[in-house]
């Protein structure tokens, strides 16, 4: 697998706190990534070490096949659309265009230019008269025109109504099938990762708790349920990402590559907001941790 972004071991450190430790992944290139975290994971911090706004406290990450720098030709390559999707309230659409070109060594005016007319914006509008979803699309243009090989998005469509965000979403598809983007989206919305994204990873405490295919995911995860027993007692093949109990009966999540064959178990398959809320209900004590917390939500 050739990987667009590369972290090992990497922290991030204000003061005494720890806003990301020892993360460490790989992202694919060519593909459209679901980076899932609840709030305070570490996933802007993530984002924000990959475009070299900050640099790291420990470990090492690589964009590109690069450390991330200030050069010009480098951040040329890499689009980036931070948390409510800073534009300038006072610059026009058209300034913000004029804006793109001067930074941005590889700029296609008439790509933005399309996109703006097809949106029906004005260009003399200022950004600050735009709507959420505007300003948004707005954001979304600047980092496309840039015609990046990598295009990181922080929680772009969180504040969104559903038809806005639906919007974006669809528009961002489109730009990654007409430009072949590598394509990092981080979200806390399962159902935006579940509409735009292939693969996923699922950040928790600064740790990533799992990473892979979504289709290979949900195709090695299963729902086991019967009568109540240790889960300590399973194959070793099976690994027991969560579990509950009552009196009488297990309800286990486990992930295996080979099939399920004890007749004691009902096997049935978790959909992508099981598999998410399972890992994102996991301890990240310690990488691989074993714990396993409720799956009432999942039953």
């Amino acid at each position: 697998m050739s990987a667009v972004l590369r972290a090992t071991g990497l922290g991030k450190r204000y003061g005494r706190r720890w806003a990301l430790t020892d993360c460490t992944v790989d992202v694919p290139r060519g593909r459209v990534v679901g980076l899932v975290g609840p709030n305070g994971a570490g996933k802007s911090t993530f984002l924000n070490l990959a475009v070299g706004l900050l640099t790291p406290s420990s470990g090492e990450i690589e964009v590109l096949g690069e450390r991330p720098t200030g050069r010009r030709a480098r951040r040329g390559k890499v689009g980036f659309v931070g948390q409510d999707t800073p534009t300038y309230a006072a610059l026009s659409v058209a300034d913000h265009l004029r804006l793109g070109a001067h930074l941005n060594p590889y700029w296609d005016g008439a790509l933005a230019a399309d996109r703006i007319s097809g949106l029906g914006l004005d260009p003399g509008q200022r950004a600050g008269r735009l709507s959420g979803g505007q300003r948004a699309q707005l954001a979304l243009t600047l980092g496309i025109a840039k015609r990046p090989d990598l295009l990181l998005l922080d929680e772009p469509v969180a504040s969104l109504d559903p038809l806005a965000r639906r919007e974006f979403l669809q528009d961002l598809m489109e730009a990654v099938a007409e430009q072949e983007l590598s394509v990092v989206l981080s979200s806390h919305l399962v159902s935006d990762v579940e509409r735009a994204c292939d693969y996923l990873v699922v950040l928790v405490d600064s740790r990533v708790q799992v990473a892979g295919d979504i289709e290979e995911l949900l195709s090695t995860h299963h729902r086991l349920t019967g009568p109540r027993r240790d889960p300590a007692q399973l194959p070793a093949d099976q690994h027991v990402v969560a579990a509950s109990h009552t009196d009488r009966q297990s309800t286990l999540l486990v992930r295996t590559d080979r099939p399920i064959l004890d007749p004691g178990w009902e096997v049935s398959q978790v959909d992508l907001e099981d598999l998410v809320l399972a890992y994102l209900g996991r301890s990240a004590a310690e990488p691989g941790s074993s714990a396993r917390p409720s799956l009432e939500a999942l039953r």
